[in-house]
């Protein structure tokens, strides 16, 4: 049987520094080799994917963005895309600069990933994101508020205080697929609104259907795994994952600081697991 194994990055597969371990890359890489399908499930764009993966050489197409879009790493071609109706985004945007606040809006221009801002309207934790971003090709800053609304836009990210962003995640949480949580290398509330057909689940169904695959085996440690374990044929979350994942897990394996999914999957190819 055609098995896709696909996993988590940030609490999964890296570690808390956050990259991937020696370890975990001489395992994956080897495994590729020898046939294993072996892909990644992610809120990170294919950009930072690489940065913290750049010791794995990816062979299949990755999900990213939380599943709205499926990109082959090595071209960058985007194969699957979902974005926002144009009527809805701009009503969101609308809504976001009203309450004054500083969105990171994701989108398509001229069929490039671009994330735009205003810095002069930025709190401290976005700048620190964009800081970090300084000389991604993606970057975009922009001079006034028309230049947000430009492209097809595909996903938004505010980075705050709860009080301000859980009023926006109550009132969008029905209509479009909103992830509300700390985040856990800064230690700030991130709110990330997408279009409600953007979950890892839909676009990890779409993976295994392009590669004629038969089964799903999946890790991960956070929320936003959660649909993905409902569609897998196993699923296993990592030690330090929370427990709402735990119990929806085939099993609880070591944590990612330890390797956890490195070490299944090879014990999974060598027959042990």
């Amino acid at each position: 049987m055609k098995t896709l194994y696909i996993t988590d990055l940030d609490g999964t597969l890296l570690d808390n520094t956050p990259k991937t371990s020696e370890y975990t890359n001489s395992v994956i890489n080897e495994l590729l080799d020898k046939g294993m399908i072996i892909s990644f499930a992610t809120a990170r764009s294919l950009t930072t994917t690489k940065l913290v993966i750049n010791g794995i050489k990816p062979r299949y197409p990755v999900v990213v963005h939380n599943g709205t879009f499926i990109v082959d790493p090595e071209t960058d071609e985007i194969l699957h895309k979902n974005i926002f109706d144009k009527t809805d985004a701009e009503n969101m945007l609308n809504d976001f600069l009203n309450l004054g606040l500083c969105p990171i809006v994701f989108s398509l221009i001229n069929d490039k990933q671009k994330f735009s801002y205003i810095r002069e309207k930025a709190n401290a934790p976005t700048i620190d994101f964009l800081d970090k971003r300084a000389t991604d090709k993606r970057n975009r800053r922009c001079k006034n508020t028309a230049e947000l609304f430009d492209g097809e836009i595909y996903y938004f990210t505010l980075i705050g205080d709860e009080e301000k962003l859980r009023p926006l995640y109550n009132k969008y949480k029905d209509s479009f697929r909103c992830l509300f949580q700390i985040d856990m290398y800064c230690n700030e509330y991130w709110l990330e609104i997408m279009p409600k057909t953007s979950t890892k689940a839909n676009a990890v169904k779409q993976l295994k259907a392009m590669l004629s695959c038969d089964a799903i085996v999946c890790f991960g440690d956070g929320i936003n795994d959660t649909d993905m374990f409902e569609i897998a044929d196993e699923c296993y979350a990592v030690e330090n994952a929370v427990d709402m994942l735990k119990e929806k897990a085939t099993k609880i394996i070591a944590p990612n600081t330890k390797d956890g999914v490195a070490k299944w999957l090879f014990m999974r190819y060598n027959g042990c697991v």
